[in-house]
């Protein structure tokens, strides 16, 4: 009964990733869905130890898609990787500020993030992360501790006024809490980044949700995530003939 469980689980999940991954442009044609890097604007080609990643990026040290230097970059509160300014409505909260920068970690530094990589047309990358499952605590610790800081937008992938070199809000917009443009949990971590994430149901630890916080010294918890949603494509991709046909 275990192992039937488990194959339909599997089958389940297989289905929803292929429902949720559908999108007019095509998407990413591979199998190399574990151990990867996108092909963005600061990634490296193939991930590999950072013996001196710094601060909050040091989780990734042992196997990294991001450079020491990028890591650095992240932490600054306008970044020279995309001029970005976290401070557009005013100084932003510290807690509110450790979760953006963890988020940045984790897109910039993470080799376990295959299962979502897609296929984009940008000047800027060739590829994104589409639906990532992030841990439902992981989102809801940002919320909350961002709920006070100020912003202008519930989009930050687009609309902003780039007039001086970095972001500002555009005409118009009002700087006002986090809460009045994102009410949920799920709206600021879905509606931020054009719905990079994904807001799970699975908890910590669970083996079935991406971690943004994980303590090294215990592993990475995400490559078992990433093996698992792994699979569960491919069986889907069995199922339909697209894989061994």
């Amino acid at each position: 009964m275990d192992v039937a469980w488990q194959m339909m689980q599997l089958l389940l999940l297989a289905l929803v990733t292929a429902a949720e991954s559908a999108q007019p442009r095509s998407v990413r044609a591979r199998t190399d869905l574990l151990n990867v890097c996108m092909n963005a604007k600061h990634h490296k080609a193939q991930p590999s130890p950072e013996d001196k990643l710094y601060g909050q990026c040091s989780p990734w040290k042992k196997n990294a898609c991001c450079t020491a230097n990028t890591s650095q970059e992240l932490h600054k509160d306008t970044s020279h990787l995309y001029n970005f300014n976290w401070d557009h409505c005013g100084k932003m909260e510290p807690a509110c500020k450790r979760h953006f920068i963890q988020d940045s970690c984790l897109y910039e530094c993470s080799p376990n993030l295959g299962p979502w990589i897609r296929q984009v047309n940008q000047s800027w990358r060739k590829e994104r992360i589409l639906n990532v499952p992030l841990c439902k605590e992981d989102c809801e610790h940002w919320w909350e501790d961002c709920r006070t800081s100020y912003t202008c937008k519930s989009n930050w992938h687009k609309g902003w006024n780039w007039t001086l070199g970095i972001n500002e809000c555009p005409a118009g917009a009002l700087c006002r809490t986090f809460e009045s443009y994102f009410p949920t949990p799920a709206a600021l971590c879905e509606g931020l980044w054009s719905h990079s994430f994904k807001v799970s149901n699975y908890s910590r630890g669970s083996g079935r949700c991406i971690q943004m916080w994980f303590d090294s010294a215990q592993g990475n918890p995400n490559e078992e995530v990433a093996k698992f949603y792994a699979a569960a494509m491919n069986a889907g991709a069995l199922s339909h003939g697209i894989i061994g046909s």
